[in-house]
């Protein structure tokens, strides 16, 4: 399985991620570029964190229409996995592969510090490697991580059980003062409605060795790679080879 790393000016997580599945994971893994127009046959695509162009006008506004994104939609609308990380969850939902948008954090600061997650399901590639309503500690790192939607939207979301993340106590609770950046509902991180494209603000990457204290991120990313592996074999194997149809022998006529 191929993997490619998306590169905007101003990422600054680009090799974190990459380290994680070329040299933790041993995986075939590319730095793609903001212009290039081809994803190189990677079947794992990863925007990771950062400001890319600087989050001029709002982070990942201006990520959201570089030339790679062109690729990436297509690539998602195939049915390919997508995992965008703090800015690249921001140009997920700039670029509308993802509902809602990321707003200052609702202390107007930025923050950066551990926080704890709750899976909300367990039944996507992201997280098929976690148990259901199991906490995991994973850093942030953000000024604006601050996820909204409209009541409606949030509703149709709740509904769709696309809430994959919530920021909860060290013991898996709801509780706002565990919500740092005051999003609504504790959302930490959203999938869109094929299950493909995953959008969180913090960061795996960070929390995937032993060496750094904490591997809870790990296994996202093992996930992904086991299910993108199954996809693979699954389009590659032959099909079934079809019963031979039988011969039909025509005798000549017999002149009587």
């Amino acid at each position: 399985m191929r993997c490619g790393v998306v590169v905007f000016p101003g990422s600054n997580c680009d090799h974190d991620v990459y380290h994680v599945l070329k040299h933790v994971l041993e995986r075939e893994t590319l730095f793609l570029w903001h212009e290039d127009t081809s994803l190189k046959g990677c079947e794992l695509v990863v925007l990771p964190g950062g400001w890319s162009y600087g989050d001029y006008l709002r982070g990942g506004a201006l990520a959201a229409i570089s030339p790679v994104m062109g690729a990436v939609r297509q690539h998602a609308e195939k049915g390919g996995l997508v995992l965008g990380i703090c800015n690249g969850f921001q140009v997920l939902c700039e670029a509308h592969l993802l509902p809602g948008a990321l707003r200052r954090n609702r202390d107007q600061r930025f923050e950066c510090r551990d926080v704890h997650l709750r899976v909300e399901r367990n039944d996507l590639p992201f997280t098929s490697q976690y148990r259901a309503g199991q906490t995991l500690r994973m850093p942030i790192a953000h000024g604006e991580g601050n996820y909204e939607d409209s009541p409606a939207n949030l509703d149709k979301l709740e509904a769709e059980r696309r809430v994959v993340f919530r920021y909860v106590s060290p013991q898996g609770e709801l509780d706002d003062s565990w919500n740092f950046n005051g999003s609504a509902r504790s959302i930490a991180g959203v999938v869109n409605e094929r299950g493909n494209v995953l959008g969180l603000m913090p960061h795996p990457e960070r929390a995937a060795e032993a060496v750094l204290g904490n591997s809870d991120g790990l296994a996202l990313f093992s996930g992904l790679l086991k299910a993108g592996a199954r996809a693979l074999r699954t389009k590659a194997a032959p099909s079934a080879p079809q019963p031979a149809k039988p011969k039909i022998i025509r005798r000549p006529a017999v002149r009587r």
